[in-house]
């Protein structure tokens, strides 16, 4: 799996660079996300902007990506979902529990508004 993980003062931004997440790729991605908890970072964007299709396996490793974050009173957003990936929120009411932005500089001003 090709991520970009890129580091602001507040949050690390984790973009994801396939069409897929699914159960073929999203161990990568947990493994990506527990490496950032390891090293104290507890802010984290998840960026889906080149992701067109997910899975329940895709859909658990951001929601385990959640509660690890919540657990260590931080956050994980998403931003620039394509709208086959809202879609798969919005049917499963996940929607409901992320904060989901148009792009990564709305999610970390918003991130920034959150922790100040």
């Amino acid at each position: 799996m090709q991520l970009n993980i890129t580091e602001h003062p507040q949050a690390v931004v984790i973009s994801v660079q396939e069409a897929r997440l699914d159960a073929h790729n999203s161990p990568e991605l947990k493994i990506a996300i527990l490496q950032q908890f390891d090293t104290d970072k507890t802010n984290l964007i998840i960026d889906l902007n080149e992701v067109r299709f997910i899975d329940s396996s895709g859909l658990g490793v951001l929601v385990s990506g959640f509660k690890n974050a919540s657990a260590r009173n931080g956050m994980l957003l998403l931003c620039s979902m394509q709208p086959q990936v809202k879609s798969m929120f919005e049917l499963t009411r996940l929607h409901r529990v992320f904060d989901i932005y148009a792009t990564s500089d709305e999610a970390l001003a918003n991130l920034k508004d959150v922790t100040l």
